[in-house]
Parts: C-alpha cells; sequence; structure tokens
C-alpha cells in the first residue's frame, strides 16, 4: 500500500520509490531511475501519467491525487491509502474505520440539493453563490440529484474492496457527489454525519476535497473553472 500523505514533493520514502517505479513501467522518463526522491524529475513524470489518464490544464500539474494515483496503482499492482491526505484546513478528517454505511435517504431532486448545497456552503465557509450552483451540477451528473437508484455506483473502476454494511464494495463510489470512502474520510467536515449518503456530510468532503485537489479557492469563485464537472457550460467530466 502506498499512503498519498508520503508522496509528495521533496519528500524521500518507500513509497515515493514505489510510485517511480510504477510510473516508470509505464514509460515516463525518471533520467535518475527510482531513487526515492520525490524531486523535478518525478514531477515530470506524473504530469506525464496524469495527462495520459485524460487530466488537461491545471489538473496535470505533477502533483499526485487520490484519483489518478489509484489508476496509477492499478497498472502496478499496489492499493492506495488517502486518509492521511492533507486536508483543507478547518475540516474533521476520520479513519476510513470511522465511515459508517447507513443511507438516511434523504431528499431527491434538484431544490433540494441546492437546500443542502446552501447548508455545505454555511458549514464550509464557501460562498452560496457559487457552491450551491457548482454543487448542483455536480449531483445532476453523479447521482442525478441524489436519486435512489443512483446513490452508489457499483460499476466503475473504484467498485472493487471487501463488503461494507450496506452491502457494495468498500471503494464503491456513494451519495449524491459520489465520494470514495477513503476520499470522504480525509476531507470529512467536522461536525457532520459519518456517512456519505448524507448529503450535507457528502457535499462538505466535496468542497473540502476540491480546495485541496484542484486548488478552488475559498469563496468558490472558481469552483466551476477548476472542476469541469462543476461546470454546467461544459461537458460532463469525472473529478
Amino acid at each position: 500500500m502506498v499512503a498519498l500523505s508520503s508522496v509528495r514533493f521533496g519528500m524521500k520514502n518507500e513509497d515515493v520509490r514505489t510510485v517511480q517505479k510504477a510510473l516508470i513501467a509505464r514509460g515516463r522518463k525518471i533520467p535518475d531511475g527510482a531513487t526515492g526522491l520525490f524531486g523535478e524529475q518525478t514531477k515530470a513524470a506524473y504530469r506525464a501519467e496524469q495527462i495520459a489518464q485524460g487530466f488537461t490544464g491545471s489538473d496535470a500539474d505533477g502533483v499526485p491525487g487520490c484519483t489518478s494515483l489509484t489508476a496509477l496503482g492499478r497498472h502496478a499492482g499496489f492499493t492506495v491509502d488517502c486518509t492521511g491526505a492533507a486536508p483543507a484546513a478547518g475540516n474533521g478528517g476520520i479513519s476510513l474505520s470511522q465511515v459508517t454505511y447507513h443511507d438516511p435517504d434523504d431528499d431527491s431532486g434538484e431544490a433540494a440539493m441546492r437546500r443542502y448545497a446552501k447548508k455545505a456552503c454555511e458549514l464550509t465557509g464557501m460562498d452560496p453563490r457559487f457552491g450551491v450552483p457548482a454543487l448542483t451540477t455536480i449531483t445532476r451528473r453523479e447521482s442525478v440529484h441524489n436519486h435512489p437508484r443512483f446513490r452508489v455506483n457499483v460499476s466503475d473502476a473504484n467498485a472493487r474492496g471487501r463488503l461494507a454494511p450496506d452491502g457494495h464494495p468498500q471503494n464503491c463510489s456513494r451519495g449524491a457527489t459520489q465520494c470514495v470512502p477513503a476520499t470522504f474520510a480525509a476531507y470529512h467536515q467536522a461536525g457532520t454525519a459519518t456517512t456519505p449518503y448524507d448529503v450535507v456530510a457528502d457535499m462538505c468532503a466535496t468542497i473540502n476535497y476540491v480546495r485541496d485537489r484542484y486548488d478552488v479557492n475559498r469563496s468558490g469563485s472558481n469552483f466551476a473553472a477548476r472542476v469541469q464537472q462543476a461546470d454546467p457550460d461544459r461537458p460532463a467530466r469525472g473529478y
């Protein structure tokens, strides 16, 4: 297993070496080889890997994120622990073992999503003028506004791992914004529910995640610009 928190620029450890070996095996160039030091060569190689995975622009920055590193791990045969990732300041990250899987059967539909999004913005300090439309767009694309039929994705690449109490593989994306439990745990907002099926908790974790992964600012004024899945004027794209 590779810890996402250990694969950061300037770090030197075995997790970095594992990632370097995986990058080299994928044809990404690291002239000095798998030294275990995450320097400029590794950053450039990781950026090449992100581009190969479909990331573009500022999303292909050479900085490992949970999504891209997990995808690399699938090719190389290692799993990724995202729970130690540095979350946005002020949230209440929990361990994966603390995540629960009860579905409170929150409301569905666009009006409900806007109501939940406004609450999530209040809890995370995001301006609802930007956060509400961005989150509502994400929920429309990810779960048809929290429709019961689409609250868990059992068919994508994340649908693996031991069965969780809800009867689905642990790594399945869940909730209105489709959070993987490890990401939900790492970016959990203090004071919210511990299940990703809770719409407010799920949205708060999403806000904390996009602030860290995509450099969305505190107000959220660049939310739709930085996260294509949140922009109704651009085609849908996983985030």
